[in-house]
């Protein structure tokens, strides 16, 4: 295995969604500076679900016109156009224009447009493309995907987004001209600290990492080191994978023993049961439980919250560390981690529905449960992510794409349940940073 290769693997799986990450952890920042407030990230996610446009422009060509897409050069597209959008927001993310009567941040949204845009469509183009290379190859680009969340994380920890200090403070209940008879009560209030750099900085750093993954990718396709295995596995497989529909009906019966999918090796049954738990696992991790996640921690206090986005942005990589060495393809396997992962879910969504006041609010252990499940949450669920994909890597180039289009499909259908739940009926309530009350 060279270590060069894995390396440009991992960076280049880095710009697969850097940019969204790194902008919802930089909404604290970002959200008092412009007129939409915190209605921002209910904005967001309806931006992200129309640039399902993307993978799903990408999916019809490879079933209704195979080979007719030049997958190399969509990649160099979407990369640069998110190295752009990335460089622009740094100098237009607050300028606004006058719509209906109300000033918007129009350059914001728009620039979000393209960036979701390029991460949505990096579902159904980077995966196919690392179908060039050998299979653990994979696995390192997994490992890349999962630093595209942990290192926008760590530098927004650094910059000390959304860090809150809580600061005595007292207001007298009888104003009269003796204050000293005047009682008194002591409260805590919640304090934004300044950030330790700008926003425009930080999107430069969004930018970089986007240039980075642009240029991982350009060695990939040309280095020497790398070429040889890329040129090797084109000439012979990847015609006929282009040529061949993605779930092909017609092959004779000797070819496909158990299935029309990929190679024949799982049957219908059980490639629906691999993209039901696919599609499960995307919707959870990418945007039911992300969308609760302040409710689920902060009663628990500050501390709790920034542990488990931190913890849990970690335990994504490692993962993917762990299904590196013990890559086992076991469909029972997968069942028992999602049923684990799934409770950990269960109990993390539980907390949420019960802000401000969940179960051990005033205890120690309250907050160390918590983070365990996030960290667990994350760490099983990426692992079943990880193990579905080289399942599909063996199955061809057409698996690869399907696998795309159902995690852009489960992350559509999480959006599609919460955005009512959470920003329209307001089902969950936020517990106060510094001040949680409950009997």
């Amino acid at each position: 295995m060279s270590l060069l290769t894995h390396l440009l693997a991992c960076l280049f799986g880095m710009g697969s969604w850097v940019s969204i990450n790194g902008l919802w952890v930089e909404l604290p920042l970002v959200v008092p500076q412009i007129p939409e407030g915190w209605y921002l990230p209910s904005y967001l996610s309806v931006l992200i679900q129309m640039a399902n446009v993307g993978p799903l422009f990408v999916t019809l060509m490879h079933r209704f016109r195979p080979g007719a897409l030049n997958e190399a050069a969509v990649i160099y597209a979407i990369v640069g156009l998110g190295t752009a959008a990335s460089f622009l927001l740094a100098f237009f993310w607050r300028e606004t224009a006058v719509v209906s009567g109300a000033p918007r941040s129009v350059a914001l949204l728009v620039l979000t447009f393209f960036l979701a845009t390029v991460d949505c469509t990096s579902s159904v183009t980077f995966l196919p493309f690392m179908m060039r290379l050998k299979a653990q190859y994979l696995t390192t680009y997994y490992i890349g995907e999962g630093l595209s969340g942990l290192l926008p994380a760590l530098v927004a920890l650094i910059q000390g987004a959304g860090v809150v200090h809580c600061v005595n403070s007292s207001r007298s209940l009888n104003h009269t001209r003796n204050s000293s008879e005047s009682p008194v009560t002591f409260d805590l209030r919640a304090e934004y600290q300044p950030a330790n750099f700008s926003v425009e900085v930080f999107f430069f750093f969004l930018s970089a990492m986007m240039l980075v993954s642009l240029v991982a990718f350009l060695l990939l396709n040309y280095h020497p080191s790398v070429a040889h295995r890329v040129k090797q596995k084109s000439a012979r497989d990847r015609k006929p994978a282009e040529q061949k529909p993605m779930m092909d009906q017609y092959s004779p019966a000797s070819r496909r023993p158990r299935s029309g999918f990929g190679s024949g090796s799982y049957s219908w049954a059980q490639v629906f049961y691999i993209f039901v738990i696919l599609a499960w696992a995307n919707a959870l991790t990418n945007v039911v439980l992300p969308s609760v996640q302040s409710y689920s921690c902060l009663p628990y206090g500050n501390g709790a919250y920034h542990l488990s986005a931190t913890l849990a942005a970690v335990a994504n990589p490692v993962a993917c560390f762990i299904a590196m060495f013990f890559p086992i393809r076991s469909l029972v396997l997968m069942g028992a981690l999602t049923l684990l992962g799934s409770a950990a879910a269960a109990y993390i969504m539980s907390t949420a529905a019960l802000s401000p006041c969940p179960l051990l609010v005033h205890h120690t252990s309250g907050a160390v449960v918590i983070v365990l499940a996030w960290v667990l949450f994350v760490l099983v669920l990426s692992y079943v992510k990880v193990i579905i994909g080289l399942i599909l890597r063996d199955e061809g180039h057409g698996a690869l794409v399907w696998c795309g289009a159902v995690v852009q499909l489960g992350s559509l259908l999480g959006a599609v349940t919460m955005f009512p739940v959470v920003s329209v009926y307001s089902f969950f309530s936020s517990g106060d940073p510094c001040n949680t009350r409950c009997q």
